[in-house]
């Protein structure tokens, strides 16, 4: 079996082979990776893993940086002492998210859950078990076909192919229409980033915005980006650097 570590910590990375080889009863080839730079450099010549560990926060970037431009349909299992990402490591290929310090515990459950994904979809169920790791990285996602909105006096649904964005003022969902008109949903932004499927992306924590409302991208301050849509609104939605690549590779799946 061959495993990738992305940890840019070498004694967290030293640790997690010397578990991971005390847990897996088969020969296990593994490599680490220290950076997201050796990360994509390795992987552009490299054979896919069978199953990658990866931190997060690497010292010059992002980790999801190197499976959005490798495009790779790899299980990822996510280590990190940070919560904050987990909704972005599912979409990135991620079938787990230890947080840190792991234990054998919490390391065990982990390749447990990947045997069980794998022992699933093998034996003739190839392209269903690349299915479901397309599906985890939002390529394939099913996605709802109205929002419920309040109304007046009433609740009503609002279909999504005419919504142009989501966005959230004063802790308050707003729902912005292509025709112009706001609308409050009764889900918050997370909620509503999981039934929108892939037509949708999250910019930062204030803005989720359709494919369809976005007209072009300009370049913005440190390495972020400037979304311009065409639909009427008065804030700049900026996205932010950490998800820079991987909204100009989901922009660019149009």
């Amino acid at each position: 079996m061959n495993i990738v570590i992305i940890e840019d910590e070498g004694l967290v990375a030293d640790d997690l082979e010397l578990n991971i080889r005390k847990l897996m009863d088969e020969p296990v080839n593994i490599v680490q990776i220290k950076s997201v730079k050796e990360g994509l450099a390795y992987f552009k010549t490299a054979e896919a893993p069978d199953l990658i560990f990866s931190d997060i926060q690497l010292g010059d970037g992002l980790s999801f940086e190197i499976f959005v431009a490798g495009l790779l349909l790899v299980p990822v299992i996510f280590c990190t002492a940070y919560d904050a990402y987990a909704l972005d490591a599912f979409k990135a290929n991620g079938i787990d998210y230890i947080l840190k310090p792991f234990t054998s515990k919490t390391l065990n459950d982990a390749l447990q859950k990947y045997g069980r994904l794998k022992q699933l979809f093998s034996t003739d169920q190839t392209p269903q078990y690349e299915a479901l790791i397309q599906m985890l990285a939002g390529k394939d996602t099913q996605r709802a076909a109205s929002v419920l909105v309040y109304h007046q006096d009433k609740i009503i649904p609002v279909n999504l192919d005419d919504i142009a964005m989501f966005y959230l003022a004063n802790e308050i969902t707003h729902l912005l229409t292509f025709s112009g008109k706001t609308f409050y949903p009764n889900k918050n932004l997370d909620e509503l980033e999981r039934i929108s499927g892939n037509y949708f992306f999250r910019a930062n924590r204030q803005y989720l915005v359709c494919r369809k409302a976005i007209t072009d991208v300009s370049n913005f301050f440190s390495r972020k980006l400037s979304i311009n849509l065409n639909v009427p609104f008065g804030e700049k939605v900026i996205v932010s650097k950490g998800k820079a690549p991987q909204f100009l590779s989901w922009l660019a799946k149009g």
